[in-house]
């Protein structure tokens, strides 16, 4: 049984298309000429969000038509933390490659005396985890999960 088709593997699968589609959209950003606009990076929530909506679905066919509200949560987490960890690994080795990009970060953000490619990388791994978690959170309230009822 293949990654992509085994219902046990679903947010490595998952990570990885959504790991494709943000390398994707940043390569295809930077050979336009769009890699200095940094508010583009809104624009990968919309990635993130529907790869773990695709994922917390598949989930969901393949395990009941309904599911643990914590298992949902676990495997959309999950899925974004993969995808994000791919996606910072990528962005490391391009910043320790294209060293003009990285001084250009240093000098035109806010932040950027106090940024490398470690910390660039880092930052942009944990803001695909906790958007993960906020997108997984909003998406989990909109499909049917079972919740136990605890009788006080």
């Amino acid at each position: 049984m293949s990654l992509f088709s085994n219902p046990n593997r679903i947010p490595e699968s998952y990570g990885l298309r959504i790991a494709a589609g943000l390398i994707g959209f940043f390569v295809l950003m930077f050979v336009l000429g769009f890699g200095h606009v940094v508010e583009l990076r809104l624009l990968n929530l919309f990635i993130l969000a529907g790869g773990v909506h695709f994922a917390l679905k598949k989930f969901s066919a393949t395990h009941g038509a309904s599911i643990n509200y914590f298992r949902a949560l676990v495997t959309g987490v999950s899925t974004a933390a993969i995808g994000s960890a791919i996606f910072g690994a990528f962005l490391f080795i391009f910043l320790k490659i294209d060293v003009g990009f990285m001084e250009w970060i240093v000098e035109n953000e806010p932040m950027g005396r106090y940024m490398n490619p470690y910390i660039a990388s880092f930052i942009v791994i944990l803001e695909g985890v906790f958007s993960g978690l906020l997108v997984t959170f909003v998406l989990i309230n909109y499909i049917s999960t079972e919740v136990d009822n605890v009788k006080s």
